[in-house]
């Protein structure tokens, strides 16, 4: 009876262990670069910024790793090792987000990716329950159910580590497969952008004067302003109600006025409200550094730019670059953009690729396209409303489908070899075993 409730007690453990391990390694394989922001505020926040460059190496490392612990967690392979793993990486992971819950060096842990975000005490507690689970199941390793025999389970790691590591490099070439972000294809950005009265945050704010050696509080209605006998101490800001926070919130696009000359920019002018509000199409070209760009694709950006404005579309390129290396690139590859300015994280949220392509109408965010995959010219040759290009497809259908045809993926070969692990080595073990019980009777 103890057997059996050990037994039970292993498989929930390693369960919960591989589902958690491969939900969170797979969210950070769809989303490489997103991870890979987040190692970049840890280390910006434990003052290591020199080790920015490992941030997306580590980003792909994590995922792959994650989501190889919780299939051979779940499917019995390397059952004493990846026992051990597991629990070491528990240990770790619960001290690190104890410290993160107590310090908060950073908003959220980023252990779902942009999926599901928790706060950092959420992240230990969560934690706390899959030290248990390791506990157990490093304890008890020899009680976890093995779906593969000695014969093929490796066969099995290998196709695993295969198939997350290609799934890794689409999302890394392209954009990535599954959206969380808040800028997925028909996202309303404007709505987006708002809070629903009486939900936002509400504070207080109380100014402090002194008179006399006196202080008291005023709110901004009734200060003294032309009482002179008062002299301004403080301000304090109380918060009432913490309130929802808008998805949107630093989605500001500043277009830049050049000289005649194109040797400087002599103004700058806030063109977010016309972009969001044109109910015409708008195409966003987002570089979150120019410098950096893959110029391999740049003549694809500048077949859309003619093709915009032969069709009376705006086209505009947003970066976050420097005035002077704005200038300095556009001088350098003779290119006729008309340059807007964007905070470089929000541009690394809109888009992965540098650069990347985004096509708006009234505000909805009609269509995406990473540098390798920006239309061509020779398919741009009627109205957006006439191509598929300028149609809003179903995000939600989409990606039922694309999750369809990844679980289809990964679960059939390994099916497959299931099935020949039962066909054909537990068959010859057990011919085998026949033929040397025969053996014994003769």
């Amino acid at each position: 009876m103890r057997d059996k409730g050990i037994k039970i007690l292993v498989e929930i453990s390693r369960i919960i262990l591989g589902a958690t391990f491969i939900f969170s390694g797979f969210v950070k394989t769809v989303d490489p670069f997103g991870t890979a922001y987040k190692i970049e505020d840890y280390f910006a926040a434990f003052g290591l910024t020199s080790l920015s460059f490992m941030s997306f190496p580590l980003s792909a490392l994590q995922g792959i790793i994650e989501f190889a612990m919780g299939a051979c967690m779940l499917f019995g392979i390397y059952r004493r090792w990846n026992s051990r793993l597991t629990l070491i990486v528990m240990v770790f992971m619960t001290f690190l987000t104890f410290y993160l819950a107590i310090a908060n060096p950073v908003d959220d842990c980023g252990c779902f990716g942009d999926f599901l975000i928790i706060t950092n005490w959420q992240t230990f507690y969560k934690n706390i329950v899959l030290l248990l689970c390791a506990a157990v199941v490093f304890i008890y390793p020899e009680k976890i159910s093995n779906l593969f025999t000695g014969k093929t389970y490796w066969l099995a790691f290998l196709y695993i580590i295969i198939f997350i590591s290609l799934f890794t490099f689409r999302n890394y070439i392209y954009e990535p497969l599954f959206d969380f972000r808040p800028y997925r294809i028909g996202a309303n950005i404007p709505e987006l952008m708002g809070i629903d009265e009486g939900k936002g945050r509400e504070e207080k704010t109380m100014l402090l004067y002194a008179k006399d050696g006196v202080e008291k509080e005023f709110t901004e209605d009734n200060y003294p302003w032309e009482d002179s006998t008062w002299v301004f101490v403080r301000m304090e800001t109380e918060v009432l109600k913490k309130g929802e926070e808008s998805p949107i919130k630093d989605f500001v696009i500043n277009e830049l006025v050049f000289d005649a000359k194109k040797t400087e920019i002599i103004a700058q002018n806030d063109i977010t409200t016309e972009v969001l509000s044109d109910s015409n199409y708008v195409f966003l070209m987002f570089s979150s550094s120019l410098e950096d760009i893959n110029m391999s694709y740049l003549s694809s950006f500048e077949d859309v730019n003619e093709y915009a404005k032969y069709d009376g579309y705006k086209f505009y390129c947003v970066t976050s670059s420097t005035t002077d290396e704005i200038i300095k690139w556009s001088d350098e590859n003779v290119i006729n953009f008309r340059f807007c300015s964007m905070d470089e994280r929000a541009i690394k949220t809109v888009i992965r690729s540098n650069p990347g392509l985004v096509l708006l109408k009234g505000g909805i965010v009609i269509n995406k396209w990473p540098d390798i995959d920006v239309p061509a010219e020779e398919d741009l040759v009627k109205p957006l409303n006439e191509l598929s290009y300028g149609q809003l497809i179903d995000e939600g259908s989409q990606d039922r489908k694309h999750l369809f045809y990844v679980c289809l993926t990964f679960l059939v070969p390994l099916l497959g070899l299931k099935g020949l692990d039962l066909l054909f080595f537990r068959r010859k073990r057990k011919e085998a075993a026949a033929v040397e019980e025969e053996n014994i009777q003769e």
